[in-house]
């Protein structure tokens, strides 16, 4: 089978190539760090993190680069609301990203590059673009000549005469900056240094870089001229991810990246989740259950206590798995809009409900089926069939939904014979059929980091009790009754339900039993 995804400079599915056979270099554009992420940012890193994972399972050596905006108007006005500094701001909130990420599951890149750690590598960029006439200087700013890049607009597929200049929110709009401007559509490479900001070194006077040539300068430094895959939102698409091109292309002669891949917006009502628009739930806000479902007439505030935003006065929901935010996320195709509303968070709980049901049946119920619990991690053997499937669909430009009704299918199964073993001791199906099922389905479910976490299993091993020792107190209960001690039989079982594990006598003398 052929890995086909969707190219958003060629605006069609074709066969993935790398450039060097058996590799992939993909580069994903970061967070600027000013506050904490909500469940659009979730959205787009847990799609990276799939895609980055699947490419592995098939067998590819991935280097994975993702950076942080660590200079930025967003971040500098976060530092002078709350008294701080640039660094101290971009510090925290790099932090607080690592912890709602590990909390998604979410591979570390291998590599984390920084604007403010990348300075020579984007001042030496600059000098090449404006040696070779496609930059500019003027009064301490450089600008970037857009009329002089022929292609530019070829990933937006916009024409220059129908863009505006400061699309992207962040270009100065002051008349007198704009006025530095040989064009409107030009963009600023180097900003000259205001009073009170940091400021850098350079040959045009003291300043900081643009916002776009701080990504091409940092997938150059980590990648090399070309790379593979170059991925983000597609409210980068323009003009974040049409400057780069622009800049890199202009100074290297060469593509940037053969594959372009946008995911879509998490919305709300329709509408984009985004912190302008104040309808956005942080990561940690909506795993702690302290959001309201309605999030445009109860709009979050930033910044309150320890999570990025509260609904004080208002309903709390129950909080969310970790797991499940993932599985509402990948129960979509990643170029699909996803809606965020409590009930496609509910049909997310349940969903993962059911795949944790599927994921434990081997700790539940290997030890009845003979499988050596010490060793499960150790168990092969595949359902070719399954993992046919899975592949069929995630080969077609990451079909996420096609590959989880595969997951679905067998976790429901498994939930049924493990039904059957705890209702009846045993089951009509081979315990080998159902290690390969139950072995396939851990393993698939893991290339879309969809595993069980710690706390999870905990709470299936309430106790910390064995199945031997579960077993040896079963024993004693059944000593006790046959001496007629009633009272200790009573005590037995009562202990054992305290501690999560559900004691079922049968007709013929024989007690079975299950955890939870």
């Amino acid at each position: 089978m052929t890995l086909t995804l969707y190219n958003s400079l060629t605006r069609r599915e074709s066969p993935f190539e790398p450039i060097e056979p058996g590799k992939v270099r993909m580069y994903c554009c970061g967070v600027t760090v000013y506050d904490y992420c909500h469940v659009g940012h979730a959205r787009a890193y847990i799609v990276w993190d799939m895609v980055r994972r699947y490419l592995m399972w098939r067998g590819y050596d991935v280097r994975y680069v993702q950076n942080f905006t660590d200079i930025d108007d967003k971040i500098l006005n976060r530092a002078r609301e709350t008294n701080s500094t640039m660094e101290a701001v971009a510090e925290r909130f790099i932090e607080e990203y690592f912890v709602d990420m590990d909390k998604l599951n979410i591979l570390r890149a291998d590599e984390y590059p920084r604007a403010t750690h990348t300075m020579d590598g984007i001042k030496r960029l600059i000098h090449e673009l404006e040696n070779k006439g496609y930059a500019y200087a003027s009064g301490g700013d450089v600008y970037y000549n857009v009329r002089q890049f022929a292609d530019y607009g070829k990933l937006s597929g916009r024409k220059l005469e129908e863009m505006q200049a400061g699309a992207s929110g962040r270009l100065e709009t002051a008349e007198i900056e704009a006025q530095k401007k040989q064009d409107s559509s030009d963009f600023a490479l180097w900003k000259s240094a205001k009073p009170g900001e940091p400021a850098w070194d350079s040959s045009w006077g003291k300043g900081r870089p643009g916002w776009h040539i701080e990504c091409s300068a940092m997938v150059r430094d980590c990648l090399g001229e070309t790379i593979d895959i170059h991925c983000g939102g597609s409210d980068l698409t323009f003009p974040h991810h049409e400057n780069e091109i622009a800049q890199s292309e202009a100074a290297t002669g060469k593509s940037l990246a053969n594959y372009w891949m946008h995911n879509a917006f998490v919305t709300v009502n329709g509408k984009k989740m985004s912190k302008s628009l104040h309808n956005f739930i942080t990561i940690r806000d909506l795993l702690d259950g302290n959001w309201s479902g309605d999030l445009e007439s109860n709009p979050p505030q930033p910044l309150l206590g320890k999570g990025g935003s509260q609904n004080e006065g208002s309903e709390k929901s129950k909080a969310v798995e970790p797991m499940a935010v993932r599985l509402f996320v990948l129960m979509a195709q990643y170029r699909s809009q996803i809606d965020f509303t409590e009930e496609a968070i509910a049909s997310a709980k349940n969903g993962w409900h059911t795949l944790k049901e599927g994921l434990l049946f081997g700790s539940q119920h290997g030890s009845k089926l003979g499988w050596d619990v010490e060793k499960i991690e150790q168990l092969t053997g595949q359902d070719s069939t399954l993992v046919q499937q899975f592949q069929s669909a995630m080969d077609n430009d990451f079909n996420t939904p096609g590959a989880l009704t595969v997951l679905f299918e067998v976790a429901k199964e498994l939930g049924k014979e493990g039904n059957v073993l705890v209702h009846q001791g045993k089951t009509e199906t081979s315990p080998d059929l159902l290690q390969q099922k139950w072995v396939s389905l851990v393993n698939l479910a893991g290339v879309l980091g969809l595993e069980v976490q710690p706390e999870a299993e905990t709470e299936i091993s309430v106790g910390g009790l064995t199945d031997g020792e579960i077993e040896a107190m079963i024993q004693q209960r059944k000593d006790a009754r046959k001496a007629k001690n009633f009272a200790e039989g009573d005590r037995i079982r009562n202990e054992l339900k305290d501690k999560g594990i559900t004691l079922i006598d049968q007709k013929d003398g024989t007690t079975i039993w299950h955890r939870g």
